[in-house]
């Protein structure tokens, strides 16, 4: 695990990598319209770019060692559901989210990665979860929440686990 100078030194690199790098924040296939002011009654934004960092913090946690190919494999399925930005993390429970006005989230396919020595951590909120939710308060991910799924149901059954994520457990057991 790094420590506050490094993770600030990768957020300021990080930054310079976006400024360098203007496509890094393009849009993907006009999926992201930042929030403007909301028209939204309840003071919701009316749009949510939902960064997936699944690739990136969710598979570092996996007991077992997933193959490169599998990782290309889970990396181009989620590369086609919408998802603007692919890290490949949010330390707040999902459920306050939308009252923080937050209009960029990160979250982790299946709510992969977590955090393993917090002994009963929840881990990372899962994305088909957070595109549900956004969903049904009138929010726009511009994410398909299927092709979500897929995904996180091929790399579950690669690293021989069960989805996190509430909307894929209900889905795939219905």
């Amino acid at each position: 695990m790094g420590n506050v100078p490094s993770a600030v030194k990768h957020c300021l690199s990080y930054q310079q990598l976006l400024r360098e790098h203007l496509w890094i924040g393009d849009s993907v296939a006009g999926a992201f319209e930042p929030a403007q002011e909301s028209s939204q009654p309840s003071g919701l934004p009316e749009y949510v770019k939902i960064v997936e960092v699944g690739p990136r913090d969710g598979l570092q946690n996996e007991k077992i060692i997933v193959p490169t190919d599998i990782k290309i494999e889970f990396i181009n399925q989620l590369s086609q559901t919408g998802l603007p930005v692919i890290e490949v993390t949010s330390f707040v429970s999902s459920r306050w989210i939308p009252q923080m006005g937050i209009n960029v989230v990160d979250s982790a396919v299946s709510g992969l990665g977590g955090c393993p020595y917090a002994k009963g951590a929840s881990g990372n909120v899962a994305t088909e979860d957070l595109i549900y939710m956004l969903n049904g308060l009138g929010v726009k991910t511009g994410v398909n929440l299927y092709k979500v799924m897929e995904a996180g149901d091929f790399i579950c059954k690669a690293v021989n686990k069960t989805t996190n994520s509430k909307v894929a457990q209900a889905s795939f057991n219905a």
